[in-house]
């Protein structure tokens, strides 16, 4: 299962190393693609996630979910 997720305040290489980080913690989660460009992140798991994990995850990291 693959679910895009679009996230405020990324500018660099070092914005996306650290969302991958944290969004590769979430138990089920095989695979994370950050695009800084776009401000979006693809998460792929095994089965759907919930938006309240990937957003304190990615709040962990620094930047946040758009609303």
């Amino acid at each position: 299962m693959q679910t895009t997720y679009s996230v405020e305040g990324m500018t660099c290489a070092h914005c996306a190393a650290s969302v991958k980080e944290e969004v590769s913690e979430i138990a089920g989660v095989i695979g994370v693609d950050v695009d800084v460009a776009a401000g979006s992140v693809v998460v792929s798991s095994d089965s759907a996630l919930d938006t309240a994990v990937v957003d304190a995850a990615i709040s962990e990291a620094g930047y946040r979910l758009a609303s």
